[in-house]
């Protein structure tokens, strides 16, 4: 497997400037509001709605998810995220003050990328400054967290940090919970974080949060969706924490694109098939692993791809994705796979219909 080459792509990805200037310019007065950010799970997982739009024909169109397999073809490639989401928000007490950690990702030097947060006295946590290095977090459960320097020589966000615990990803899934946010109005089990793609990886990786994406998929949905002739090629990327609060540009990931899965990507192209990623994420493994031609090879390593309108994508066709505030580097992305005029008819029918925001939110099919 090809295998990405940097000697610390955090602090490269992390620092890659977007152009967040023009995509505020695209979406004019695009604002949220309060009463779009899904409180909580739907009580069908497929039950949320999917706004569809079109390139080419600009149509946009208002379903079920339970649609989808109407909205698909014999021979289209879904490509999914089969990452497990860990329940990586833990307890800790820093200098005297309760703390919230949210674990982050794994470095291969056994650090940890973290955010440490202040709970907000309502089950949530708000941001706090870092550090500072050389601070020590007592861990729920036993254990100690040592902060040693910030990510990005710029920020206080996230830091690296060096556990004491031999295996961190067990003491998380013993003792931490799912990171959620104040939009949110409560806790919720770990599994409705999980989606039905979620694989264990053989080195014990896991993402931080959950890949949203995929959420609405059910058992019966991908059976169906499988009888119609439609294909699902798994990849994993491990996403890190992406705070509501802080619109960073997303830092070097962990991903790895199959053999098989490049091969059913490829053959698909090659016989008229479209490939559509679940997720942003699929999306960025996917654009890693392939050449300037739209070629995927097998790939495995860390990823500091950011995507945008000028780069373009080569290996993906069509999108199926949550909705994004105009701050997020996200929507650089949905720019690169769509064109500004469809994207900016869909958000305005998003937010006209009442469209609810977020990892339990409803989502946004972009096809060719």
């Amino acid at each position: 497997m090809a295998m990405t080459q940097n000697a610390d792509p955090y602090i490269r990805g992390i620092g890659v400037m977007t152009d967040t200037s023009r995509t505020s310019d695209i979406l004019r007065g695009f604002q949220v509001p309060a009463e779009s950010l899904a409180p909580a799970p739907p009580a069908r997982r497929d039950g949320v709605r999917l706004l569809v739009g079109r390139r080419g024909s600009g149509e946009v169109s208002h379903h079920t998810f339970r649609d989808l397999p109407d909205l698909l073809r014999a021979g289209d490639v879904l490509v999914v995220n089969t990452s497990q989401t860990l329940p990586a928000a833990l307890d800790g007490q820093l200098g005297g003050d309760r703390v919230v950690v949210h674990f982050s990702t794994r470095r291969d030097d056994g650090r940890w990328v973290v955010e440490v947060r202040d709970p907000d006295g309502r089950g949530s946590t708000v941001r706090r400054a870092g550090g500072p290095a050389g601070a020590v977090v007592e861990l729920a459960g036993g254990g100690k967290l040592a902060l040693e320097e910030p990510m990005d020589p710029c920020g206080d966000r996230l830091w690296f940090a060096r556990p004491s615990m031999p295996d961190t990803v067990a003491h998380l899934r013993a003792h931490g919970r799912p990171i959620r946010y104040a939009y949110t109005e409560r806790d919720q089990p770990l599994s409705s974080y999980q989606t039905v793609f979620a694989t264990p990886s053989a080195d014990g990786g896991a993402s931080a949060e959950m890949p949203s994406a995929g959420r609405p998929f059910t058992a019966p949905l991908v059976t169906e969706l499988v009888s119609r002739g439609v294909q699902i090629a798994p990849i994993v990327l491990h996403t890190g924490v992406a705070s509501a609060e802080a619109y960073e540009p997303p830092y070097a990931e962990p991903y790895t694109v199959p053999a098989t899965t490049a091969w059913q990507v490829n053959a698909a192209r090659a016989a008229g098939g479209r490939v559509i990623a679940v997720g942003t994420t699929a999306v960025r493994a996917l654009e890693t692993a392939s050449d300037g031609r739209g070629v995927v090879r097998p790939a495995q390593g860390w990823t500091d791809l950011v995507i945008t309108p000028e780069r373009g994508v080569r290996a993906v066709d069509g999108l199926l994705t949550g909705l994004h505030e105009p701050e997020a580097s996200h929507l650089l992305m949905l720019r690169a796979v769509s064109d500004d005029d469809l994207l900016e008819r869909v958000y305005a029918e998003a937010l006209q219909h009442c469209y609810l925001w977020h990892e339990f939110g409803d989502v946004n099919l972009l096809l060719p």
